[in-house]
């Protein structure tokens, strides 16, 4: 199983962006999906997840904010972040739990600057 995520990057306060994870090596539509993220001497802390049925969740911070979706033929899970604030400063991961076990991908940083 691998996750690829990528579309981090510096954005001003109040800025977009758009993270995207590629997924390779499962039944994609099967599965939940998630992105997570640690920003330095913090813990890893969930933002947002996807059922197999679409279904959302997201952190309390980030309601409002963040959307996350995905695109089962193109086996891809996105995060769209727009609003950014300084505290969402973290590296990114997309998550998923298959064959008993987590994944995560490699990360992907996202600076945002006041």
């Amino acid at each position: 199983v691998q996750l690829q995520a990528s579309g981090g990057g510096l954005v001003q306060a109040g800025g977009s962006l758009r993270l995207s994870c590629k997924t390779h090596g499962i039944a994609f539509k099967f599965y939940n999906m998630a992105w997570y993220r640690q920003a330095p001497g913090f813990q890893r802390e969930m933002v947002a997840s996807i059922t197999s049925s679409s279904d959302k969740n997201y952190a309390d911070s980030v309601k409002g904010r963040f959307t996350i979706s995905r695109d089962n033929a193109r086996n891809m899970v996105y995060l769209q972040m727009n609003d950014l604030k300084p505290e969402d400063t973290a590296v990114y991961y997309c998550n998923t739990n298959a064959r008993g076990q987590e994944w995560w991908g490699r990360g992907t940083l996202v600076t945002v600057s006041s």
